[in-house]
């Protein structure tokens, strides 16, 4: 059963892909929300502790978002607890066991070190990914990522605010860890070929380790970064392809969105244009 929160929900990360999201969604649901970053009033900053007790002022839950590579800051869950912070829900990612991603790895092991009810979710690539990290390629025509052409469980950004609100305001996933997929695994180059065939542009896709080096030492990455990302994306490719979980399906109690579906709504509103003045 749903509970309306009365106190503020915290989201970190609030202005972002999965952030606004979830704050969006606990809107409509009916509970208070504070979105939390850099951009919001007062903004609060990782890296500047005394821009924590204004976030943290009478909140009971909280959806924990780091940014890319940032790792949790010591003292941030003491200070929650400290607030009065009884839950969190953790952004985590997929791919954390099998790529490597220290910053994320160490945040989970620091929510489980707390006493907080926790939920840790964990989603595999972003639909919207496409639109953000991967969108200057798609645009130009190429991209390139070396993980081959194993599956992988592409999910729509609204599925990981739906399973994240859920987790925040019901008890039926408290100790969990959620792995989140899209309902089909698609590779790149599937992935890719249907993002061409809306929008009536070829997008080729290059899953090699070498079409991938070039890239990077074109763009001035140094050789030793280009071979750790290779590497890291290389153990993923020897993952193979993803078997979908069910996961966002069971915890929502509706089917989760298809890629296509999404691809279909992206190109319809332009965000692969020339220009797009359109957030994934």
């Amino acid at each position: 059963m749903t509970t309306i929160v009365e106190n503020p929900i915290l989201v970190t990360g609030g202005t972002g892909t999965i952030g606004r999201r979830v704050v969006a969604q606990l809107r409509v649901a009916g509970h208070a929300v504070r979105a939390a970053s850099r951009r919001t009033d007062p903004p609060f900053d990782w890296g500047d502790p005394g821009t924590w007790a204004g976030a943290l002022d009478g909140v009971e839950r909280m959806y924990l978002l780091l940014p890319d590579e940032t790792p949790l800051p010591d003292g941030f869950l003491d200070a929650a607890e400290g607030a009065g912070v009884r839950r969190v829900v953790l952004q985590s990612d997929r791919g954390v066991e099998v790529r490597g991603a220290p910053h994320v790895e160490g945040a989970e092991r620091a929510v489980r070190a707390t006493a907080l009810d926790r939920t840790v979710v964990r989603p595999d690539w972003f639909a919207q990914d496409f639109e953000t990290f991967f969108r200057e390629p798609v645009v130009s025509g190429r991209l390139c990522l070396p993980v081959g052409d194993a599956r992988q469980g592409f999910v729509d950004g609204d599925d990981i605010a739906a399973v994240g609100v859920r987790a925040l305001t019901t008890d039926g996933h408290l100790g969990e860890t959620l792995e989140l997929t899209g309902p089909a695994a698609f590779s790149f180059r599937e992935a890719c070929s249907l993002i061409a065939a809306a929008t009536g542009r070829p997008v080729e896709f290059d899953g090699t380790p070498e079409g991938y080096r070039s890239e990077m030492r074109a763009a001035g990455l140094p050789d030793e970064v280009v071979e750790s990302l290779v590497e890291r994306f290389g153990r993923l490719a020897a993952r193979g392809d993803t078997v979908p979980t069910g996961a966002v399906e069971a915890v929502v109690g509706r089917p989760a969105r298809p890629f296509a579906d999404y691809v279909a709504d992206a190109a319809a509103r332009g965000a692969w244009g020339a220009t797009s003045a359109y957030g994934p």
